[in-house]
């Protein structure tokens, strides 16, 4: 068993009201016809599929697409939604789906859930397995918040609204983090959730696609295609597979 944290069956339930916010139609319209682009005319595999927030668009969009998902909980809410989307109950760094891809991609920082850089250079290196030939491996990462640290910081705020409020620490010796979600609900209460990651940044990742025998197509610093910069808080990144 990899060292992601896995959703249980009462995340699961709720994980698409809590996650409303990613569905809305500036938020996932951009990311669906960047992956639509990316893969042409070709299969996708998305590694994490979750309950189908991207995958489902990009079905409607007449993309074939398949998954990989480490919680079957998850995989049992798509499923009540598009018990039509194929998808391997397992995780990222290792389980295999039948075929060949144009694209795998891995979205809203999900690689981050792998807690060791072994298990994420196994992950680059699975996606390639998948690949066909000058396939693409696409990522959306955000960039560590720990520029905003002065000193004696503990906590970095990643979303502050009405009915959600979310922190990062970050151990900085290690690349691990955890994020903290105070959720605000109509009734007065607040409940409180968290969820583990290690962070890598964007020259990291571009180590491990080579590694994996990838190498970087483009990066940008969000589906819009607006550049990436040193002040850039998030990328999405395409790494390309050799052409034979």
């Amino acid at each position: 068993m990899v060292s992601s944290d896995v959703w249980d069956t009462a995340t699961a339930e709720r994980y698409d009201r809590d996650s409303a916010f990613m569905f809305a139609p500036e938020v996932l319209d951009p990311a669906v016809r960047f992956l639509a682009d990316a893969a042409g005319d070709g299969a996708a595999l998305e590694f994490a599929i979750g309950t189908g927030r991207v995958a489902i668009p990009l079905i409607e969009r007449g993309i074939d697409v398949s998954g990989i998902e480490l919680s079957a909980p998850m995989v049992d809410r798509l499923h009540s939604k598009r018990p039509d989307v194929p998808v391997v109950v397992g995780d990222m760094t290792s389980s295999r789906v039948p075929g060949e891809f144009s694209l795998v991609y891995l979205v809203w920082n999900s690689i981050g859930n792998l807690r060791t850089q072994a298990e994420q250079v196994e992950c680059f290196r699975n996606a390639a397995r998948h690949l066909a030939p000058g396939g693409r491996f696409v990522i959306e990462l955000w960039v560590p918040g720990i520029r905003r640290f002065p000193p004696g910081q503990a906590a970095v705020p990643f979303h502050v609204g009405r009915g959600h409020t979310g922190f990062d620490t970050y151990d900085l010796s290690t690349q691990q983090g955890t994020s903290h979600h105070y959720r605000h609900h109509s009734d007065g209460t607040v409940t409180y959730g968290f969820s583990n990651f290690r962070y890598i940044w964007p020259a990291e990742c571009d180590l491990m696609a080579q590694l994996a025998g990838m190498s970087l197509e483009l990066r940008s610093a969000d589906w819009l295609g607006n550049p990436f910069t040193n002040d850039s808080e998030s990328h999405v990144s395409v790494w390309r597979k050799p052409a034979r």
